[in-house]
Order: structure tokens, then sequence, then C-alpha cells
């Protein structure tokens, strides 16, 4: 192990960072998913699946880090792609408080390992040398091969099985500091958990691109090859003074299109982050317009209340003027006219065009998702509401609306009381939805209400 070198003590609520590197296929996706609890990284036999920095919250004896998983080293890499994927792997030994290595005990020692080597020493940072795919007592003879390389220790392991796991975990956790102990009322304060942003969208959308407009720096690996990014990436982001998760996925292509397995899988994952989202961005190439496989991931995301904003990208290829963006917008919701109520962007997320005003516009949407409105409130604009255009008689007798409350959030949900809910059809629920959401200030807002029996009672 190299010996650490000093290290400058962590702000109060920032985790000491673990980034694992080694060259590709080594089981490093393997090793985070058991140390996260998780499957959260794509594993695959097919090196290289992992392109960009993947993070993830951890725990060892009571000590909490973040894990990064990176792209495989690569000494050889040459321009391009593979070029892009070593600037990830490299900005994540940067950040990394202490580095685990991982080498491949099964297909034994390769030249590039030794490079790779020689770069963690000008890192001078703690270094742990670890030789996976040891599950058997036959196997870790094959360990004593990689002291050729002159470490002072090796730790064999079998990420797949936890075998060795425990023994190089408790050395590295050892190097963490203490977190400071919270005095008892802030122990009993629980925080909200931040909203989260998903960026969504066709491949080649510019989803990862606008991503790293947004950090202001590259989190994900941009390429003009569709389907560079495979992971789902998780990054904290602060968006008008609300924390958020901002989570850049991969692009959703229909099911009897996608040959390759690690892309199938891609998309499996990017639906499930988009069950997790609050504020669903979906990305669409201008040039390209609306597409029938965006209306159905954009039909995923408005069945399961998401706040939703479309992100019309590459607006300042052509030129374009004021004509343009209202004609563009109307064919927008002409093709989807199920979300006449979310907000259409036109931004450039290569130049930055646009992507200010988009942000405010995010920002409001999401300070109304979460928003709680009293009931006093709600009942006053109700009754105007009912009062301006009644419910349609019920075989001749009329649908009395008696009071509603507010019964949730993220989104606003609403249960509303009525003598027949039954006699209320779709037509009038989409009435009160649309006059509640500009009446108590829900401007682009999904909601969902509610109706409830309540008998009349008699004098």
């Amino acid at each position: 192990m190299v010996e650490p070198a000093p290290r400058q003590n962590h702000a109060v609520g920032k985790l000491p960072i673990l980034a694992i590197v080694g060259r590709p296929n080594v089981g490093k996706s393997t090793l985070f998913n058991r140390l996260v609890g998780e499957r959260k990284a794509i594993v695959h036999d097919l090196p290289g699946v992992t392109r960009d920095r993947n993070y993830g919250a951890a725990e060892w004896s009571g000590k909490k880090f973040l894990l990064v998983d990176t792209g495989g080293l690569d000494s050889e890499a040459e321009g391009g792609l593979e070029e892009r994927v070593q600037e990830q792997t490299r900005s994540a030994i940067s950040e990394a408080d202490v580095i685990l290595f991982l080498l491949d005990g099964k297909g034994g020692l390769n030249p590039i390992d030794r490079q790779a080597i020689k770069q963690l020493r000008k890192a001078n940072k703690p270094v742990f040398f670890a030789v996976n795919k040891l599950d058997t007592l036959k196997k870790q003879d094959n360990l004593y091969e990689f002291y050729s390389l002159g470490l002072d220790r090796l730790y064999p392991l079998s990420a797949e099985h936890g075998i060795g796991v425990s023994d190089i975990m408790s050395e590295i956790v050892s190097l963490f500091p203490d977190e400071p102990e919270a005095d008892d009322q802030m122990a009993q304060e629980k925080p909200e958990a931040p909203l989260c942003i998903t960026i969504i969208g066709r491949p080649n959308a510019g989803k990862s691109t606008l991503t790293n407009r947004l950090l202001g720096f590259e989190r994900s690996v941009v390429h003009s090859k569709p389907g560079t990014t495979r992971d789902a990436l998780d990054t904290p982001f602060e968006l008008n003074g609300l924390p958020c998760i901002l989570v850049d996925t991969a692009g959703m292509r229909r099911k009897a299109r996608i040959d390759d397995k690690v892309e199938r899988f891609s998309v499996q994952r990017a639906l499930r982050v988009v069950d997790r989202g609050d504020l669903v961005i979906h990305v669409i190439d201008a040039a390209e317009g609306v597409t029938d496989q965006d209306a159905q991931i954009l039909a995923y995301a408005y069945q399961r209340g998401k706040a939703l904003l479309l992100a019309i990208n590459k607006w300042d290829l052509p030129a374009k003027d004021d004509k343009d963006v209202e004609a563009y917008r109307a064919e927008v919701y002409y093709h989807l006219s199920f979300l006449e109520h979310v907000p259409v962007a036109f931004i450039s997320a290569a130049t930055g065009f646009g992507v200010r005003k988009m942000l405010d516009t995010a920002g409001r949407l999401l300070k109304a998702y979460q928003r709680k409105i009293s009931t006093s409130a709600l009942n006053q604009e109700l009754q105007t509401i009912v009062k301006a255009h009644p419910a349609p008689l019920n075989q001749g007798r009329p649908v009395k609306f008696y009071y509603g409350t507010q019964t949730g959030t993220r989104p606003p949900t609403f249960t509303l009381f009525v003598n027949t809910p039954s006699a209320v059809g779709e037509g009038y629920r989409r009435y009160l939805i649309h006059q509640m959401r500009d009446s108590l200030g829900l401007e682009h807002t999904p909601i969902r209400l509610f109706l409830r029996a309540r008998r009349e009672q008699r004098r």
C-alpha cells in the first residue's frame, strides 16, 4: 500500500470519497454494487461497459463515504470516445481521498497494470491494491504473480462472492475521519429528501451535454455516437436554492430496435429512474421533432404524476424567429395533446442558449410540485369553480361538492367529497383540474384528483 499523504479535514456534511479504478472488465462495477448494496452499476462481460463516473453512497463499520465506479484505465487509448472515458477516470482519481486499484486474478498480469500503477504513484494519495476473482483456493495461487509489481501488500478477494471484501474495507475506512457528533435536536430533525431531476430522451438528443451545462463541468461523457451514456448518473445539484439530485440517463429507444443487451438493460434502468424522479426534463432534438417514442416515454412519466418540462434542444442550429417558436410549440402540443399544461423551453445545451430561462421555469415548477394549500383556501376556490360551471345533472339531480382537502404533495393530490362520485365524468374532472391549477398557483403542475362519496345529511 502506498503511504497515505496528509489529508485535509473535510467540511461538515462532505463525505470522504473512495474511487475504484483498474483495467476494463476486472470487476469494478461488481464490487461497486456490492458496497452500495444495490445493482446500481451495469455489470456485463463486455469490456468498457462503464463509461462515466458512477456515484453511490456506502457505509462500512459505521463510517459513511461516497463510492465512485469508473471506466477502465487504458494508457493506450487515443482520441475519440475512449479518451473521453479516460478523462472521466482521471477526474475520479483527482477528487478521491482513497483509491482502490483492482487487478484481474483470473486474466493475470497485464502491461497496462504496470503503467496504471506508475500513474497512481504520482497521485500522492493512499492506494490499496486488490486482486479480484480469486474465489477458490486454487485460484488464490495466482496472487503471487502480482508481487512482481513491487507492491508491499495485495488483498485477495472475490467481489462477486464477497470473499476478502471485509479485510480490505476495514483497512480503507480506518483512513476516513470520524463523523462529528450531532446534538439531540439536530438528530431528531429529519431533513426532507432532495428533489430528483431526471433528464431523459432519445439517444443523441443532447441529454449529457445538458447535464454538463447545468453542473458547470463534464459530468457525463459526450460523444456523437448514440448510446454513449449507459448508467443512470446521480449528481447533487441546487436549483434556485432547492437541494436536488440531477440524473442523466441512457437514451430510450423502442425495445424492438435494441440489439445490444447492455443498452437494453440501460433502457430498463432509465425507466426506473423516471419512477423516482420528481421533475422529468425530456430533451427533444429540434431537427427530429416529436416522435412516437417521445410520446410513449412522456406518457409513461405523465401517468406516474411526474412534473414535466419539454426541452427542445439544438434550437440554435437553423435560423429561428418568434414565429418559428410559436409554430413549433403548437406542433409539439398537437402531437402531445395530453401535455397541454407542460411548459416548452427552446434551448441549446451546447452554447447555453435558453438554459437559464429553462431553469427558472423548472424552479417554479418544482416549488409548485411540493406546495401545500390550506383547506380554507382550497374550499373557497372549489366553490367558485363549481359555481361558475356546475357538473352535469345525474338522473335529473344535481351533483353536490361538499368540501375538499389536500392529501399529498409531489404531485399535489386533492380529495373532494361529493354526493355521487360516479356521476362526475372525465370531462368535468379535467375542468376541475385545469381550474384548480390556475386558481391555486399550481401552474404547469400535474394534479391528482380523487372523489369520495358523502351522503347528504337529512334535516
